[in-house]
């Protein structure tokens, strides 16, 4: 053999140093293992639908939910969503999932409300819209209910956080339910199961930058 191949040395220290690391990782991975197989044998199914919120100042709480639409049709799930406030504008997600078997899409349709600026209307559409989707949750019809932007709704004083509290302990059993919007008011916070709270950070409107098409609508 020529000079330059190096004859293995068990007992070389980087090779043991290495040998050390993977052992310790491996032990590490075993001890995670074990820990995440005992909180899923502690844990049990509720045998309910969950309240989930979104809410925060930050991007994607609706995007979020809409995530959570795809997930619930990849087991063929039934889907309803409810959007409060955006009214009649044209989106991706709305032009997407209309299109899906398994979506019920009903959209409040009266516009922006800062552009309708008729606070007695907005109340009217709000709450017709509210009473669609309690029809939604209590119908059996769906396992996922999604409510875009009913904190806003309710935070604008368009609907009642008793109604709304009271429609979400009526729903079906089976039916999980999303609530988005910024300012998720306590109650019903203290209703959910989840809540997620989006932060921003960094938003490119702040810089002057318009909402873009296929990322923010």
């Amino acid at each position: 053999m020529g000079d330059w191949v190096r004859p293995f040395q068990t007992n070389d220290s980087s090779f043991l140093e290495v040998r050390v690391l993977k052992e310790n990782y491996k032990q590490e991975m075993q001890k995670r293992q074990a820990e995440q197989r005992a909180k899923v044998q502690q844990a049990s199914d509720p045998d309910r639908g969950l309240i989930l919120v979104h809410t925060g100042n930050g991007k994607g709480k609706s995007t979020s939910a809409f995530g959570v639409i795809v997930r619930a049709l990849g087991w063929q799930k039934s889907v309803a969503v409810v959007q409060f406030i955006k009214g009649s504008w044209r989106t991706g997600e709305r032009a997407f999932f209309t299109k899906m078997k398994g979506v019920t899409w009903h959209t409040m349709g009266e516009g922006f409300t800062w552009d309708t600026q008729d606070r007695e209307r907005d109340t009217v559409v709000a709450q017709a819209a509210f009473s669609k989707a309690s029809d939604y949750l209590k119908s059996g019809e769906y396992d996922l209910v999604v409510l875009d932007e009913i904190n806003i709704a309710i935070r604008q004083g368009y609907l009642d956080i008793p109604a709304l509290l009271a429609a979400l302990e009526e729903r079906a059993n089976t039916t999980s339910v999303i609530l988005t919007g910024r300012d998720a008011k306590p109650e019903i916070c203290a209703a959910a199961d989840l809540v997620t709270e989006m932060t921003e950070i960094k938003h490119p409107y702040a810089a002057g930058i318009k909402a873009q098409r296929g990322i923010d609508y």
